[in-house]
C-alpha cells in the first residue's frame, strides 16, 4: 500500500499544527505510523490522498450514520449554500430540526442549538448549576464529555489513549468541584449522593460509555442513577452526543427506558457538519438567557448548513425500515467478527450497543474504566495496522468505538470479517 502523499502531507502539517493534526487521536500515536490524509468519501468507503480505498467504520467518529455523501443530504446542502452560509439570526431551519429532535427525545421539552458536543455538555452543566444553586458535579471514570475545564478528570477518548486523564492547564479550583466515580458502581454512587447531595448540582454520564470503547451499563445501574438523582434533587444529564440516534432512534434513554432531566446531543443531528444541542425539562431550560439568568451564546449556533444536513439525516433515519436495516447489519458484523476471532484463536471481547461497537484485546469482562484498561494496546496496534493494510479503516485507538452506517453492505461485512480473521491469525496470542 502506497501512502507517500499522506506521509508528505503529515510532514508539512507537523510544522503547522500541534502533532500535525487538529484533534489528538488522529495522529496515530496509539498505533504507530503516520495518519492517512483523506481526499474524499462516498457511502461506506474512504479514499486517501494516494488513492487507496477503505471500508470505513470510523464514520467521522459517528456522525455519518447514513454513510458518506448521502445524495439526499448533499443535494439539500448544495441548495442551501445558494441561500447563504450564515446569518447570525433565527431561521425556520432551526425550528424544523428542533421539532424533529424533540419528537425523538420526549424527555427534552426545550433545547438550544450549539456548535459542538463540548459546548453542549458545558452549557448543560452550567444550566444545572444555575437551576439547583449547587456547584459540584459527578462524572464517571472514562466518560469523555468534551475538553471543558472541570470535565478533563479521568476522561476517556484521547485522554485515555494518551494516558493523560488530568490535563495540565486545568486549575485545581475547577477540578475540585468534579467528583469522579467508577461507572456501573451503584454502591459508590449511592454513598456519594447520600453524603454530598446538598452540594451536587448534577450527575453527567454517557449511558453507554463510547469513549473507552463501548461499555454497556449493567442491569439496574441507570435505573438506580435515575432514582437517586430524583430523590435528592440532583439534575441527571445524559451525554448522548455519541449514543444519540445510534443506540436507537431515541438514543440510549429510549433503549433503556430512562427519563433524564437533560440531554446533550451532537454528531448525527448535524449530518456531518459541526453541531451540538442541549435540552431538557422546561423549568431548567427556562433558566437560559434570554429567558433566564444563565448566560450562553454562540455566533454560529443554528448554522443553516448544519441545520439542513441534520434535517435531511433525521428524515431518512425516521423512514420505515431504515433502523432495522442498520441494526441488522451491525448484528451481522458482531456475529462474523466473533466467529473470526474464535477461528483465529484470538482472545478478545466484543461489545455492541445498537450501531456502535468495540473489540477489546482482553480476556476480562469490560464494565468500567479500570477493566477497559486491561486491554492489550500493543496487540490492538497490530490489529489496526493489519486491518488497514487489508482495506478496513478502524479508529486508531483501542479506546474508541466503531460505527455502522446505512451504506454498509453485506459484502462490506464479509470482507471485514475475512480481514479480521487473517489479521488475528497473524498476531501471536
Amino acid at each position: 500500500m502506497r501512502t507517500t502523499r499522506s506521509r508528505n502531507l503529515f510532514r508539512k502539517a507537523q510544522a503547522l499544527m500541534p502533532g500535525g493534526v487538529n484533534s489528538p487521536v488522529r495522529a496515530f500515536k496509539a498505533v504507530g505510523g503516520n495518519p492517512l490524509f483523506i481526499k474524499r468519501a462516498n457511502g461506506s468507503k474512504l479514499y486517501d490522498a494516494d488513492g487507496n480505498r477503505y471500508i470505513d467504520y470510523v464514520l467521522s467518529w459517528g456522525p455519518m450514520i447514513l454513510g458518506h455523501a448521502h445524495p439526499r443530504v448533499t443535494r439539500a446542502l448544495k441548495k442551501a449554500i445558494d441561500n447563504g452560509t450564515s446569518f447570525g439570526a433565527p431561521t425556520g431551519l432551526e425550528v424544523r430540526l428542533a421539532e424533529l429532535v424533540l419528537g425523538a427525545y420526549p424527555s427534552m421539552e426545550k433545547l438550544r442549538m450549539v456548535n459542538s458536543g463540548t459546548e453542549a455538555t458545558m452549557s448543560a452543566i452550567r444550566a444545572a448549576r444555575g437551576f439547583t444553586g449547587r456547584d459540584r458535579i459527578i462524572k464517571f471514570e472514562g466518560c469523555y464529555h468534551g475538553h471543558a475545564d472541570g470535565l478533563l478528570v479521568k476522561a476517556g477518548s484521547g485522554a485515555t489513549t494518551f494516558g493523560v486523564p488530568d490535563s495540565p492547564g486545568v486549575p485545581k479550583s475547577y477540578a475540585k468541584n468534579t467528583i469522579t466515580l467508577p461507572f456501573n458502581d451503584t454502591r459508590a454512587l449511592k454513598s456519594t449522593i447520600e453524603k454530598e447531595w446538598r452540594q451536587i448540582a448534577c450527575v453527567i454520564t454517557e449511558p453507554v460509555v463510547g469513549n473507552i470503547g463501548c461499555v454497556l451499563p449493567r442491569p439496574g445501574f441507570l435505573e438506580a442513577l435515575r432514582k437517586l438523582t430524583r430523590k435528592y434533587g440532583v439534575v441527571l444529564i445524559f451525554d448522548e452526543v455519541m449514543t444519540g440516534f445510534r443506540v436507537s432512534y431515541g438514543g440510549a434513554q429510549e433503549h433503556y427506558g430512562i427519563d433524564p432531566d437533560m440531554t446533550c446531543l451532537g454528531k448525527v443531528i448535524g449530518g456531518g457538519l459541526p453541531v451540538g444541542a442541549y435540552g431538557g425539562k422546561k423549568e431548567i431550560m427556562d433558566m437560559i438567557a434570554p429567558e433566564g439568568p444563565v448566560y450562553q451564546a454562540g455566533t454560529l449556533s443554528g448554522n443553516p448548513l448544519a441545520m439542513t444536513a441534520g434535517i435531511e439525516t433525521l428524515k431518512v433515519l425516521s423512514s420505515k425500515g431504515v433502523y432495522k436495516k442498520i441494526l441488522d447489519r451491525a448484528a451481522q458484523l458482531e456475529e462474523t467478527l466473533g466467529d473470526a476471532a474464535i477461528r483465529a484463536g484470538a482472545t478478545v471481547r466484543f461489545y455492541r450497543a445498537g450501531t456502535m461497537f468495540c473489540t477489546y484485546f482482553t480476556d476480562r469482562e469490560v464494565f468500567d474504566y479500570e477493566s477497559a484498561k486491561t486491554a492489550d494496546t500493543a496487540r490492538f496496534g497490530l490489529f489496526f495496522k493489519g486491518m488497514l493494510e487489508r482495506g478496513i479503516n478502524l479508529a486508531p485507538s483501542q479506546f474508541e468505538a466503531g460505527f455502522m452506517s446505512l451504506a454498509h453492505t453485506g459484502a462490506d461485512v464479509e470482507k471485514t470479517a475475512k480481514a479480521a480473521y487473517e489479521t488475528l491469525k497473524s498476531i501471536q496470542f
